[in-house]
């Protein structure tokens, strides 16, 4: 019976976050993506920022922007506070995440980067929320409901959250023109680099 238990989990699982990730492309606005890309295309230095499940994705986004030549680096909301917004200059770009947009940790960096003139990106499913509201570009998640039978763990939300930030990713490959060959050079380790060095 707990086996039986396990694997209803585990193929309900996989058709939640199927749905969720089908469901949440309705809510992009394709100018507001567009815009997000060129921001990014064109930001000298790229910082992400969140808590929690969000903000572990914001390290895999940063983790992104860097295996495309786009420099960049999690800055943890902690850190933010306490002199770490130095990373950030005018011109440059911080992508914020909360699903709820009232994460009161970001707001703090919100104000910063206004200050600074740096452009940012907020990724929320609360339109009405603050960081909503005070991002200069915009791009909503929407989420379906999580995995788990109390709807309250970061599981689809972080999938949703990490395809849009592999769309980003992937966009700004066509958006830049960055070539397999400049990969092979930052990626000389593992399968990966063994593929695309040695063929």
């Amino acid at each position: 019976m707990a086996g039986e238990t396990a694997i209803a989990a585990l193929e309900n699982a996989y058709q939640i976050e199927a749905d969720a990730i089908r469901h949440a492309l309705s809510g992009i606005k394709r100018e507001d993506f567009l815009r997000a890309v060129a921001a990014l295309a064109s930001a000298p230095r790229i910082a992400s920022s969140g808590c929690g499940h969000s903000g572990i994705c914001c390290q895999h986004f940063a983790h992104l922007m860097c295996c495309i030549e786009r420099p960049a680096r999690f800055i943890s909301p902690a850190e933010a506070v306490h002199g770490a917004s130095g990373f950030l200059q005018a011109g440059d770009v911080m992508l914020l995440a909360s699903r709820g947009g009232k994460t009161a940790e970001l707001l703090p960096i919100l104000n910063i980067c206004k200050q600074k003139g740096v452009t940012v990106i907020a990724v929320t499913e609360n339109l009405d929320s603050p960081l909503a509201k005070g991002a200069d570009i915009v791009l909503q998640m929407l989420v379906t409901r999580e995995v788990d039978r109390f709807n309250t763990q970061g599981t689809t939300s972080f999938t949703v959250l990490s395809v849009l930030f592999d769309a980003l990713q992937a966009a700004l490959i066509e958006e830049t023109g960055f070539a397999n060959e400049q990969f092979a050079l930052i990626h000389p380790g593992g399968a990966v680099g063994e593929r695309l060095n040695h063929g």
